[in-house]
């Protein structure tokens, strides 16, 4: 949930955006819309982090992926455009408003039909799945709604995602309140302990990035 990268002033990011990033015409023509939308497009990922991200999913072979905060849809196209053919990606949010603005453009991106959208709370879905017996059945996560739920979507992604798998998480600087220690809020700690959490976990090897509002890119071990 950040339209810019960290600490990037305009000239950086324009040139980063210009020789940095291979953006489909779908997914710019998306961002443009989002950006209309006034002081909440800042919730969409920058295209930087959307490139990061696709690379990773080229990078794991990925199939079958996983979104937890679809916003209006920026970053599910571009994971979608990534995925293997005949890739599913089940993108989770709470409002049907935002997420239908993606549909147009996922659709002018050929990925409609890669794209399983589950309006409703998240954890639930998580849940559902796991349930129905698709645990390690997953290549990548990522992680990008209520900060509050970020410990349980966590461990749910990890549960679903297979060895080797990608799992990412977004906002983990929060505009640098984390490295605040006068900042004691609710959304603040839960990031700070989430971090600290995947720092010890020994199932994953992490490192953070400072690409959008930091992104958390853990990969399983086993």
């Amino acid at each position: 949930m950040s339209a810019t990268s960290w600490a990037l002033d305009d000239p950086m990011q324009t040139y980063i955006r210009t020789y940095g990033v291979r953006e489909s015409p779908a997914a710019a023509a998306l961002r443009v819309r989002t950006q209309k939308l006034g002081r909440i497009s800042a919730m969409q990922i920058s295209p930087e982090q959307g490139a990061l991200m696709a690379l990773l999913v080229h990078m794991v072979g990925a199939h079958r992926a996983i979104e937890i905060g679809t916003f209006t849809g920026y970053s599910a196209l571009v994971v979608a455009e990534a995925l293997a053919s005949g890739g599913t990606l089940v993108a989770c949010d709470v409002s049907e408003q935002w997420a239908s603005i993606g549909k147009e453009y996922w659709r002018k991106a050929g990925v409609l039909n890669k794209i399983d959208l589950r309006i409703g709370q998240a954890l639930d879905t998580l849940e559902e799945l796991t349930r129905s017996g698709q645990r390690r059945s997953f290549d990548f996560a990522f992680i990008d709604a209520d900060k509050q739920n970020y410990g349980k979507y966590y461990e749910s992604c990890l549960r679903l995602v297979r060895p080797g798998g990608i799992v990412c998480i977004d906002n983990v600087f929060w505009g640098g309140s984390v490295a605040d220690p006068t900042r004691k809020d609710e959304d603040v700690q839960a990031i700070r302990n989430v971090t600290q959490k995947i720092h010890a976990d020994e199932r994953v090897d992490a490192v953070m990035v400072p690409v959008g509002d930091g992104l958390l890119i853990a990969r399983k071990r086993h």
